[in-house]
């Protein structure tokens, strides 16, 4: 993995163009690019920087849950989304401060219902259960689909979803997993969900009874903030280690019972990590 996530940010930093941005802070930026990792060869967790794997592994299993809540995570110490769920960011919008509004967790097992302005009647589509409905009957299907991006609902967020489609796909048993992101923050947000995806596509593949294959990242705009160019340049001077490997509980056999408790990194040796600050 970390060969080819320096790489992009080399490409990024040689070959990108000031943009504006909506935070103010000012990115360098290119459109369209990609990254395929075997997922049987080792997980791919950034090695050239320490991640927090428990906020990663906490924050899907929180979208997995449906929630939209941030206190959830905050009650549990992780503070992905701190800085969209602020009174201020919440006012926007009519809600109470934690309320993300029709976020992940809702588009993801309540797509399309009724009602989002007043509670989000569940009416929607449960697309996680769809996936896993698929996989076991026809695993051959061409449209095993999440989608993240409801246009009805974008611009009642803080924060409109950045990875907006996932399809799945099964070739001899094993699954793989294409992920487009329409943004990329690549030095804080790829190495996070470069490893939220490859953890999805894993307990997909235990509760379904198949192997892994491949996981593709593929992105639209992919930038560098400019207060992260010093961070960059530290971390692409760092030599990658070796990958670590993931272990699942296997006696958790849906999706919906994983736990933090079930999931294990074995042989994750990280550079320190580097600090820098999310643009909100």
């Amino acid at each position: 993995m970390t060969i080819q996530y320096l790489d992009l940010l080399a490409d990024i930093l040689d070959n990108g163009t000031p943009r504006g941005d909506r935070t103010g802070t000012g990115t360098t930026a290119l459109f369209g690019r990609s990254m395929r990792f075997d997922l049987s060869e080792g997980f791919p967790l950034l090695t050239t920087k320490k991640l927090p794997l428990r906020w990663i592994a906490e924050e899907l299993l929180w979208m997995l849950s449906g929630s939209t809540d941030e206190h959830v995570l905050r009650d549990k110490k992780v503070h992905i989304w701190s800085e969209w769920a602020t009174e201020e960011q919440c006012a926007k919008f009519g809600r109470e401060p934690g309320d993300l509004g029709p976020a992940y967790g809702h588009l993801w097992r309540n797509f399309g219902a009724s009602g989002a302005n007043i509670g989000y009647y569940p009416n929607g589509i449960d697309q996680i259960a769809e996936v896993v409905r698929q996989l076991r009957e026809s695993p051959n299907s061409r449209r095993i689909i999440i989608t993240g991006w409801d246009p009805r609902e974008a611009t009642q967020v803080a924060l409109p979803p950045c990875h907006t489609l996932v399809q799945f796909d099964v070739d001899a048993g094993k699954l793989s997993c294409q992920l487009y992101m329409r943004s990329a923050d690549v030095f804080l947000g790829v190495p996070f969900n470069t490893a939220s995806y490859a953890l999805l596509t894993h307990m997909f593949a235990q509760v379904t009874g198949l192997e892994v294959g491949d996981l593709i990242m593929s992105f639209g705009n992919v930038h560098i903030y400019n207060n992260h160019r010093e961070q960059v340049r530290m971390q692409i001077e760092r030599d990658p280690r070796p990958l670590p490997e993931l272990l699942l509980d296997p006696t958790v056999k849906s999706i919906d019972d994983f736990e933090w408790r079930h999931i294990e990194m074995r042989g994750y040796d990280p550079c320190p990590t580097i600090k820098a600050e999310v643009s909100v």
